[in-house]
């Protein structure tokens, strides 16, 4: 424990990994603002979320998450010094839990979601409903984890919304500007395809060539050399270009039809500058972010693996967005949006008014949690 420095009186924010920093970052940023004599401490559980934000100026100081065991948990609070702990959508850590509970420290889950096949509604749940009760109040993104949580005895909870959608609401306001994409796209209209996998991107390959007039961006989601190598030669070699390979802004840029991005942290402010948006990963484990594409006025396309994710069920019953399983069904969706300009800006103004009328999770959160001071 001694790569820890000591604390007095911080605020402790627990992500497993990126995507839930970026879950939690409106939340941090209004405490960091109304609290500004506290020091910050962030931990992280995956190296996708520390490795990028490890030198974060929000943060007076960014660890890993040491194992989740009872001398460690007890040593590692004990050096932070935390007045609460505020962890992030689904990490529940047994040892920490305790400890913070044992302690007397408040213990904040922030946009929390309840599903019933979850180990915490099972007959063998015991420990994780255990975990729960632990927690000083847990901040639930809809109305089913509330009426969920209740079946267990759980009534610590309050329905606050997703702090995503303050997260990329906020982000579409003021997008960071990127020239080259600028430069890329010129006046064609530009197809974003963000956080890809291989099975997206054998479908994508066939919507390039069948669309000769549209630009395309693709974000895959692992940047490995191997990875995009394999990407970069499915497509037409002359008309294809890593973003690292562009060395200048110049006209020659608008010549090619493929920007492939073999960098991470781009894909955000990309969506401003697109048409429509294909979301990777749900012919894997499950979809990625629609949200940032949507806060843009992007009608969103996504593979089948979307159950798990209330926004994309309610993006696809808003006709804000739509599930596809294989390329006829995308190429039928994309030659509607392509073919007609005024139903696709409907879609994606669709798509906009969602995220903006689901944003404000962040004020309840922050009108509910007592940090002492």
């Amino acid at each position: 424990m001694s790569k820890f420095v000591s604390f007095q009186k911080s605020i402790w924010f627990h992500f497993a990994s990126l995507g839930e920093y970026e879950q939690g970052l409106p939340v941090l940023q209004a405490v960091k603002k109304q609290f500004p004599n506290h020091p910050v401490i962030i931990t992280f559980f995956s190296p996708s979320g520390y490795e990028i934000r490890k030198n974060t100026p929000l943060a007076d100081a960014v660890y890993y998450l040491p194992l989740d065991t009872r001398g460690n948990a007890t040593k590692f609070i004990i050096e932070i010094n935390p007045v609460v702990a505020i962890f992030t959508k689904y990490e529940y850590w047994y040892h920490y839990f305790n400890q913070l509970h044992q302690q007397n420290i408040p213990l904040y889950v922030i946009s929390a979601i309840f599903r019933p096949e979850q180990i915490f509604f099972k007959w063998y749940g015991t420990l994780h409903r255990e975990m729960l009760m632990k927690v000083t109040q847990l901040f639930v993104q809809d109305e089913d984890s509330l009426d969920l949580l209740k079946t267990i005895g759980i009534t610590h909870a309050t329905v606050s919304g997703d702090t995503r959608f303050d997260r990329v609401y906020a982000n579409a306001l003021q997008p960071k500007t990127l020239p080259a994409i600028e430069e890329f796209k010129s006046t064609s209209p530009l197809y974003i395809a963000g956080s890809t996998w291989p099975a997206d991107e054998e479908l994508l390959v066939d919507l390039v060539k069948s669309y000769p007039e549209w630009k395309f961006v693709i974000a895959p989601h692992e940047i490995g050399e191997e990875r995009i190598s394999k990407l970069v030669s499915l497509l037409h070699a002359d008309k294809t270009i890593r973003f690292s390979a562009i060395t200048s802004l110049s006209s020659q840029l608008q010549n090619y039809q493929v920007l492939v991005i073999d960098n991470i942290g781009m894909l955000s402010s990309l969506y401003q500058y697109g048409d429509i948006a294909y979301i990777g990963g749900g012919f894997g484990a499950g979809i990625h972010n629609t949200l940032e594409a949507a806060a843009f006025g992007l009608p969103v396309i996504f593979g089948p693996n979307y159950s798990k994710f209330k926004e994309a069920r309610s993006l696809i019953t808003l006709r804000g967005g739509f599930s596809i399983t294989n390329n006829t069904e995308l190429s039928a969706i994309v030659e509607k949006l392509t073919a007609d300009n005024q139903y696709r800006q409907e879609v994606g103004s669709i798509a906009a008014a969602f995220v903006r009328e689901s944003k404000g999770a962040t004020d309840i959160i922050l009108s509910n949690i007592k940090i002492p001071s």
